[in-house]
């Protein structure tokens, strides 16, 4: 019985860079000075669209700086306790990051619900300036995270709050013409319901992507059969069980399975070996992968390896 394992390649976990950890700062600037501007005026005009768009904006704040430190973890170089590295902490901000959202938009929801009761009269001017303001810092923020957001999911998830605050803001400005023109106070919680419902679409989707990831599922839609059948493809190997399929992180598959072959193919085994990882990388993207080795009498007739040299 042999076991072999690979680390395979290092991936994307030092590409990160410094361009990408500044975008973030510059973000979480931004985010806390419409945070404060919104939340002045909110209270001034007497908004709860206002106010629910300041509420979203402070928790974007926070969630680009949970981004910002998990990203700092992450760089770090495994060690005898974290022999994996710290790649997955940007999966868990993501995911702590996405809990908080939907907490906020389930009490942003109730608040919408008891403002349509008892509706009040608030400044639209006021919501179409500051609201303005802040559409144009959201969709600055987005563009400093867009390139980030195509690399990490942690990223990704503050990408996600920041689009939804800039189309909250959008919201806001067509609430606040409402108002000046038509008085219709009411669209200031039917906008705040509708901001609330789009971030739980939002935010659920992205849940169980990190939550798939957490619970180390297989990648969504692997193709767990053909892999077995291309590991047995390989010559020499007669069977191919406990085989077990994870996500390290959102770029990193592993897989690690016991291969059974006849003792005849012993000097072959390192061969044998490589050609099934070569074929695991190449074909499903599996960069770490444990093979252990036993040997079994196979059952029908097997192709026997001849060892190279």
């Amino acid at each position: 019985m042999s076991s072999s394992h690979d680390h395979g390649a290092p991936g994307h976990g030092h590409s990160h860079g410094h361009a990408g950890t500044t975008r973030l700062v510059l973000a979480i600037v931004l985010n806390v000075g419409i945070t404060i501007a919104e939340f002045i005026a909110g209270i001034w005009a007497g908004s709860l669209a206002l106010l629910a768009d300041a509420a979203h904006n402070l928790n974007d704040a926070g969630s680009l700086g949970i981004s910002l430190y998990a990203r700092k973890v992450a760089t770090r170089d495994p060690d005898r306790r974290r022999t994996f590295g710290y790649r997955r902490a940007e999966v868990i901000g993501a995911f702590v990051n996405l809990i908080t959202l939907v907490l906020i938009a389930l009490y942003l929801l109730k608040e919408a619900v008891e403002r349509y009761l008892d509706p009040r009269a608030i400044d639209g001017q006021l919501m179409i300036v500051v609201a303005s303001i802040a559409l144009v810092a959201n969709v600055g923020t987005a563009l400093l995270l867009y390139r980030s957001s195509k690399d990490s999911l942690n990223i990704e998830s503050a990408f996600v709050h920041i689009v939804a605050d800039a189309l909250a803001s959008v919201g806001v400005i067509v609430g606040g013409i409402l108002v000046v023109f038509f008085d219709l106070y009411v669209v200031d919680p039917v906008l705040t319901a509708a901001i609330s419902v789009y971030i739980l679409v939002q935010s659920a989707q992205m849940l169980r992507q990190t939550t798939r990831i957490l619970m180390e599922s297989a990648p969504p839609g692997f193709d767990f059969d053909g892999l077995v059948a291309t590991m047995e493809s390989v010559d020499g190997a007669c069977d191919v069980h406990h085989v077990h399929v994870w996500q390290l992180d959102e770029h990193r598959t592993a897989c690690e399975a016991h291969v059974v072959i006849q003792k005849r193919d012993l000097e072959a085994m390192e061969q044998i070996k490589r050609e099934m990882k070569t074929r695991m990388r190449e074909a499903f993207g599996i960069e770490h992968a444990t093979l252990e080795f036993e040997f079994d009498a196979c059952e029908g007739p097997q192709r026997q390896v001849i060892p190279h040299g």
